[in-house]
């Protein structure tokens, strides 16, 4: 932790701002607040030097997103923590593909706030030292090629560091996905997984294999603009809301398209219900025209579908999950990719859903066991 961080706190509630204020000052950071979005842009344009503002996402008038943007144009050094209640975490998401550092919701413990503000702050220092590097660099290129050298070799380090950074992330947003569709939780993290096992069987390597799972880790991602009404319907859902089901995969499209990092995954989102025989959506690809990610993921989606016990039926067994997979070889499903699937022994598959328990039952360490228990069974809380 830099005990020396500026921290400006950004909430119209009074409570909340005290609260956090003297939580971060225990913590010895400076700390100043605002209790508006106007307020905060007044104090950042009349020279305050800040290295974090940590800013409520619903406030009247100017929300906080609002001004997580204008920080990005105005200064990108200044990471931002978005503060939201329960009901409105799918919102805190996309303020995190939108360039906010990380989010918290109400009600928040000061260690749970305190780990993720020393989190935010270190994403911050390794992005600014990877620049500072990479100026550097551009400078002494010509004079100074042994000393260049080393400073790769540093942002090679930095880089990875930032790739982990960002992979954590990806990885809390997929599990808080998860926990709004309380009937298949688990699900990314076992498809990820299955997805992965199925490109190395088929000699998928780097970077190809990281931009596969990380499609497959954000293959719903798109269902955040999904209402809960349809989500959550008990019931099969009618014709006008499958459609609005099926808006999914190009919404999630259109959140990743211009992240550059994540630009090849993208693809996969947007094309992970589409079938081999050209009757999935949402363009209708057939065999080869569908990204090789997607493929895979549609065999590991639907495995670990049929393998999962669902409210209305009870897991199928490997066997027969094996059979459905031979008989939709050709039409639903890449057949390469079914033969793939077919040479992986059973137990591996079991290995992988016993791995992928371990870590649900450890569950995120930064998440209170009330806000796990509140976003699982939908309930909602005041911003």
């Amino acid at each position: 932790m830099d005990p020396k961080a500026n921290i400006l706190v950004v909430d119209d509630n009074p409570s909340v701002r005290d609260l956090l204020r003297e939580g971060l000052e225990a913590f010895g950071y400076e700390v100043q607040t605002a209790a508006s979005a106007a307020e905060a842009r007044r104090r950042i344009e009349a020279g305050g030097e800040f290295d974090l503002v940590l800013c409520d996402i619903d406030m009247p008038g100017e929300r906080g997103t609002d001004l997580l943007k204008w920080i990005r144009s105005y200064d990108p050094d200044i990471a931002v923590m978005m503060v939201t209640g329960i009901d409105d975490a799918g919102t805190a998401v996309q303020a995190m593909l939108g360039g906010a550092a990380d989010y918290v919701c109400k009600p928040f413990s000061l260690p749970e706030v305190r780990a993720r503000t020393e989190r935010a702050l270190e994403k911050r220092r390794l992005t600014i030292e990877n620049r500072m590097y990479q100026d550097h660099l551009e400078r002494l290129v010509d004079e100074r090629t042994r000393e260049v050298l080393q400073a790769m070799a540093r942002i090679r380090g930095l880089h990875e560091q930032l790739k982990s950074a960002y992979d954590a992330t990806l990885t809390a947003l997929m599990i808080a996905l998860d926990y709004r569709d309380t009937e298949t939780q688990g699900h990314s993290l076992r498809v990820v997984e299955y997805t992965t096992r199925l490109a190395q069987e088929m000699g998928i390597g780097e970077p190809e294999l990281t931009a596969i799972r990380r499609g497959a880790m954000l293959h719903d991602v798109g269902k955040i603009g999904i209402p809960d009404a349809i989500l959550r319907k008990p019931g099969p859902l009618n014709e006008e809301e499958q459609e609005i089901m099926r808006l999914h995969a190009q919404l999630g499209y259109d959140m990743l398209k211009d992240i550059e990092f994540l630009a090849d995954s993208a693809e996969i989102v947007l094309a992970h219900q589409e079938k081999w025989d050209g009757s999935g959506y949402p363009r209708g690809l057939r065999e080869e025209q569908i990204p090789i990610g997607a493929r895979l993921f549609a065999v590991a989606d639907t495995f670990d579908a049929m393998t999962s016990d669902r409210p209305y039926r009870a897991a199928l067994p490997y066997e027969r999950a094996r059979q459905e997979m031979i008989d939709y070889a050709g039409t639903q499903f890449d057949p390469q990719v079914v033969e793939a699937f077919l040479r992986v022994p059973p137990e591996e598959w079991d290995q992988i859903r016993a791995r992928v328990q371990e870590v649900l039952d450890r569950r995120p360490s930064g998440i209170p066991e009330q806000i796990l228990a509140r976003i699982a069974s939908g309930a909602t809380s005041s911003s």
